[in-house]
């Protein structure tokens, strides 16, 4: 499979920020978007916060047609060392060694392992070159605060730019794989 990170960010680098920032910024487009990649999907991967998340809301949503139908049947994979069960269907709880259990994953057949929010866990994959594809949803905000998706310890890591997408309410998304050197 390939890992594709798919993250929100201010043009401050913040992705995590009490309040739902992104909200305003997410119309017709974004969700046709987000839609789509989706669909290209076999499986989600997440860490504990973004899993709590995701299985506090996504099961009530199942009147919201097929983004909350799919949200909630596809395969979750959830890393954690304090949860002891995913009780969302679908979800699988990764213990142990995470970048080990990630790159298990990635070595199984099948389409996309789509990563969303869950900064530490976009961290320890950066370090070790286990995401294929960085799919940056920069939001024309600046928030000042809140927690910046790379760590201030990140190695230096040269991408490419494959493609930018422009949605009409201030969402610029911008895809880099990692360049061979």
């Amino acid at each position: 499979m390939r890992l594709v990170a798919t993250e929100y960010l201010s043009l401050d680098g913040v992705c995590e920020e009490p309040g739902h920032w992104s909200f305003p910024f997410f119309g017709q487009e974004a969700g046709q978007f987000k839609w789509s990649e989706l669909q290209a999907s076999d499986a989600l991967l997440m860490g504990r916060k973004t899993y709590e998340g995701f299985a506090a809301a996504w099961p009530t949503m199942e009147g919201t047609g097929e983004f909350g139908e799919r949200m909630n049947s596809i395969a979750k994979y959830v890393v954690s060392s304090t949860l002891d069960k995913a009780e969302w269907t679908g979800s699988k709880l990764l213990k142990g060694d995470a970048v080990e259990a990630v790159r298990k994953l990635k070595e199984e057949p099948g389409r996309d392992l789509l990563l969303s929010g869950s900064a530490q866990l976009f961290n320890a994959l950066l370090k070790e070159n286990l995401i294929d594809l960085y799919r940056v949803m920069l939001h024309s905000i600046v928030l000042g605060k809140g927690r910046r998706l790379f760590a201030d310890d990140a190695d230096q890591k040269v991408l490419e730019l494959t493609e930018i997408r422009r949605f009409g309410r201030g969402i610029v998304v911008l895809e880099f794989v990692p360049t061979a050197g």
